[in-house]
C-alpha cells in the first residue's frame, strides 16, 4: 500500500491540507486524497475540499482527482448529485484500492458519477494516467483557442 508521501512524485507537491476527515495533497491540476479510517465522506466534506482546490489550483484548469484508499471508509454516493447541482466539474476521477472493500463502493459511485471512474491498485500508475489526461485536456483546450 503506497501513500502519497512515499512516491517520487511527492516532490512536486504544491500544498497539503489536513482536515478532520482526511489529508489532501494538491499538485498542478491534481488532487490526491487519503480519507481517514471509518469516515463517511459526504457532500459537506467534499464542498470544503472543492473550495480548497479552487483556491490552490484555480477554476480554469482541468482537475484530476485520485482517491488513494489506504483506509477503510465509505462515500455517500448520492452526494454526487449535489456536486453536479452546484455546477462543479471533475474531469478525471480514479480510485486506488488495495482490497476488495476499497473497490466495492465504486459500484455505487458509478451509478451517480457522470464520467468514467478508473480503478488502479498502484498509486504511481494512477498518477501517471491522471497527468496524461490533464496534459491531453490542456492541449485540447489550447487547440480550441487557436
Amino acid at each position: 500500500m503506497q501513500r502519497v508521501k512515499d512516491i517520487d512524485f511527492f516532490k512536486n507537491i504544491k500544498e497539503i491540507r489536513e482536515c478532520e476527515f482526511g489529508i489532501f495533497y494538491f499538485f498542478d491540476g491534481l488532487v490526491i486524497s487519503e480519507i481517514g479510517e471509518g469516515v463517511v465522506f459526504n457532500w459537506g466534506m467534499a464542498k470544503k475540499i472543492i473550495d480548497i482546490a479552487y483556491e490552490v489550483i484555480g477554476r480554469d484548469t482541468p482537475i484530476a482527482y485520485i482517491s488513494n484508499r489506504v483506509n477503510n471508509y465509505s462515500v455517500v454516493p448520492i452526494d454526487w448529485l449535489k456536486f453536479y447541482k452546484n455546477r462543479h466539474q471533475l474531469e478525471f476521477y480514479s480510485v486506488v484500492a488495495h482490497s476488495k472493500s476499497g473497490f466495492s463502493s465504486i459500484v455505487l459511485e458509478r451509478m451517480f458519477f457522470r464520467n468514467n471512474i478508473r480503478q488502479f491498485s498502484n498509486l504511481e500508475e494512477a498518477v501517471t494516467w491522471s497527468l496524461e489526461k490533464i496534459s491531453d485536456k490542456k492541449a485540447s483546450l489550447a487547440a480550441q483557442v487557436e
